[in-house]
């Protein structure tokens, strides 16, 4: 019996996610990836690729996954077990977009089945600079910026829609957005996203995350609403942890305090402590205290936790407790879920589970839903 044989390309952008737990907000460019490795960042692509190849494995004799050297797919494809087919030529330790981009078109070049990356949207954009829309692509999420649709919602899901694509029982597949946004604006404050193009992805809607989606200027009322629930119950010796978003900036104009509105910030009875804290410092000023943590779901996507606030790392979260953890967000952003659940992907499979099951959200002044979150 013939056994036709499947074509995997996997490409891993190594620095990807790795200027998030230090407050960086991405790793673009060459003298941030340095800022991100002197603040003692550590590399996220490797790890939550591996949980994603894990999952091919029960048709490992089936496929053949064909790759880049090193740090680009080859360690982690021989790690799980595989013989990749290694392709092309990279300098270890000093990868570039550009070798990404060589590495989607020398698997176009050979004809794939499907093309696994793993980045966040600097990545996906580079994939579609590189190629567009002639591969079946999939986006293994590990960046610190992640709108684009093109992604699966965690690396486990990842695995497992690739498995099901692979075996023919996922055969439909959808053009899907690549958006991304300007890291230097981003790191002020100002969201300029845009939208790139779009590749084509597999597709069954519990395993893909949906694009970002923005806040309506009429939503400030609401914004406003929720602030003011938030502040009339604050508890005095509790440091408050919050997070990024414009929900959660209505709290600190409200207060009269400084704010940084794509970061974390922290205070103490109603006084600012500190702006825009990377994982360490907000380790430092919480460590054997009590503490709270508020933040508010991705529009559209519905993520809390590991899009775009990884300072907010499992550690920090086992301490803060689930309890503690309070979630705010107006109805009209909960509508834009279309009935998709709250999402977690800290990297962390047993702080995700912790956080799944049903969690009250503030959706106003004395107004308060009950919603299910997942992985």
């Amino acid at each position: 019996m013939i056994i036709i044989m499947k074509k995997v390309g996997l490409i891993i952008n190594p620095i990807a996610g790795m200027g998030g737990r230090v407050g960086l907000k991405g790793t673009d460019g060459g003298e941030i990836l340095e800022q991100a490795r002197l603040l003692g960042a550590i590399p996220e692509s490797q790890n939550r690729t591996l949980i994603t190849i894990q999952k091919l494995l029960p048709i490992q004799e089936k496929i053949e996954l064909i790759t880049y050297p090193e740090e680009m797919g080859e360690n982690i494809a021989k790690k799980c077990g595989f013989q990749p087919t290694i392709i092309g030529s990279i300098s270890k330790g000093k990868t570039t977009r550009e070798d990404t981009q060589k590495a989607a078109k020398d698997l176009l070049d050979l004809k794939i089945d499907l093309l696994l990356f793993a980045g966040g949207d600097g990545t996906a954009r580079d994939i579609y600079d590189a190629i567009e829309d002639e591969l079946v692509t999939l986006g293994i999420p590990t960046g610190v910026k992640i709108q684009s649709a093109v992604f699966a919602r965690n690396p486990a899901r990842a695995g497992e829609l690739a498995l099901s694509f692979l075996q023919k029982r996922t055969i439909r597949v959808r053009e899907a957005e690549v958006m991304d946004i300007d890291e230097d604006s981003f790191r002020k404050g100002i969201v300029r996203a845009k939208l790139y193009g779009y590749l084509t992805i597999p597709y069954e809607r519990a395993h893909v995350q949906s694009s970002k989606a923005g806040s309506p200027e009429t939503e400030n009322f609401a914004h406003q609403a929720i602030a003011e629930e938030i502040i009339e119950n604050m508890e005095t010796n509790y440091f408050y942890i919050v997070g990024p978003g414009t929900t959660t900036r209505a709290i600190m104009d409200k207060l009269q305090l400084a704010n940084t509105l794509l970061g974390i910030d922290l205070i103490y009875d109603k006084k600012l402590i500190a702006n825009d804290l990377n994982e360490s410092k907000l380790t430092h000023y919480i460590q054997g205290k009590k503490a709270k943590l508020i933040i508010t779901p991705i529009g559209g996507q519905g993520y809390i936790l590991g899009r775009g606030n990884q300072q907010l790392s499992p550690d920090i979260i086992k301490k803060i407790g689930k309890d503690n953890i309070i979630v705010i967000a107006t109805r009209n952003k909960i509508n834009s879920l279309n009935g998709q659940p709250l999402l977690v992907d800290s990297g962390d499979k047993e702080v995700d589970e912790l956080l799944c099951g049903y969690i009250g959200i503030i959706t106003g002044y004395r107004e308060k839903s009950i919603y299910r979150v997942t992985r």
